[in-house]
Order: structure tokens, then C-alpha cells, then sequence
């Protein structure tokens, strides 16, 4: 049980280059936009829930939920979107997911959360095996002021800004599968009907 309100917000305001430049959040698998399975997965996890997306945004606010965008010009990458989401949340913790992952685990949010408190951290983010997905994390929103500097800095790695924070690792390597990103038109077409 967790004392603390959570925003979740669902990444989708990059360029798309790996899906030859279309809105990755709104490719179709099996019939629904990418960021909508997204979504119904995290939504039941949070209080409240919102779109980070630079581009059509009235398609995605057709979701029902609020969509903020990038105050960082240039799609400056997934770190761009949490600044956004950190600086429209209207609670204290804010849990990220990319639009690109469908099978997003259902106990994402309790997990990091419970890693979060139990290490005092700053950060909580996915590790699954060997690989560490940074994306997917919850962290405090008294973050902004720090991760406005990096941004300012010019500085746009998840893991270089990370590794300045008291951040800790959530294993997840038992839903390791919950991970998987579709990038390209072949990822979906591997996992469509």
C-alpha cells in the first residue's frame, strides 16, 4: 500500500527515426494505437495519468487524458518529455513508460515504488537481467529543478543524469518479456494479428 499520489505519464514525443518517422505512439498493433495499449496498462497503476507528445496531439488527447509537451525544443529525447511530465504532474512521484512498449508489467508502478521507499531513493528504474530500462521509472518531483539544469546544460542521456541521483534498481528479471519495445514497422508486424 502506498501513502504517496502518483502521476503516470506515457512517453510519446519523439521523432520516430526507427519507425521511419511516423508517430511511433500511434502506429496500430492489433487494431489500437501503440500509446493506447500503453496507457490502459498504465492508467489503473496511478492517480493520475498523462501524454507526453510533440505531434498530434489532439489524436492523443482523444485518449482522455492530458497531453503536455516538450517545454525543450528539438525533440530532445525521453528526458525532454519526464521534464514536461515532472512540470505538469500534480503529485509528488511521477512513473514513466515509453509509448512503444505494450505489455508493460500491471504491477509496474507498486514495484518501483516499493524500491523507491525502501532504498530512501530519489529513483527507481528497471532492471531485467543484464539490461537496465530506464525509461520505466518512478521517481520525486523535487527532480525538476536538477534535471532542468542538465537539460539546460545541453545534456540529454537518461543514464548520465541518473547516475548523478540517489537512484536504485528494481529487478524485474522474472518479467523480463514485459519489456520488449516495438521500434520499428517490423516489431509491430512481428506482434500484430
Amino acid at each position: 500500500m502506498r501513502s504517496e499520489a502518483i502521476t503516470g505519464v506515457v512517453l510519446a514525443g519523439g521523432l520516430g527515426r526507427r519507425m521511419d518517422g511516423n508517430d511511433k505512439g500511434l502506429q496500430p498493433l492489433r487494431g489500437r494505437p501503440l500509446a493506447q495499449w500503453v496507457a490502459e496498462r498504465l492508467a489503473p497503476q496511478v492517480d493520475e495519468l498523462l501524454i507526453s507528445a510533440n505531434r498530434n496531439r489532439e489524436r492523443y488527447a482523444a485518449f482522455g487524458y492530458r497531453v503536455v509537451a516538450d517545454a525543450v525544443p528539438d525533440f530532445a529525447g525521453p528526458l525532454a518529455g519526464l521534464h514536461a511530465a515532472l512540470s505538469a504532474a500534480t503529485h509528488p512521484l511521477v512513473a514513466t513508460a515509453p509509448c512503444d512498449s505494450p505489455f508493460l508489467p500491471e504491477d509496474l508502478v507498486s514495484r518501483l515504488y516499493a524500491g523507491l521507499t525502501a532504498a530512501g531513493a530519489d529513483l527507481a528504474l528497471v532492471r531485467a537481467g543484464e539490461r537496465v530500462h530506464p525509461v520505466f521509472c518512478l521517481c520525486r518531483r523535487g527532480l525538476l529543478p536538477g534535471l532542468s539544469a542538465w537539460l539546460a546544460s545541453g545534456e540529454r542521456r537518461f543514464m548520465g543524469w541518473v547516475a548523478t541521483l540517489n537512484a536504485v534498481e528494481v529487478d524485474f528479471s522474472d518479467r523480463a518479456e514485459a519489456f520488449e519495445n516495438l521500434n520499428t514497422l517490423a516489431d509491430l508486424a512481428r506482434f500484430g494479428d
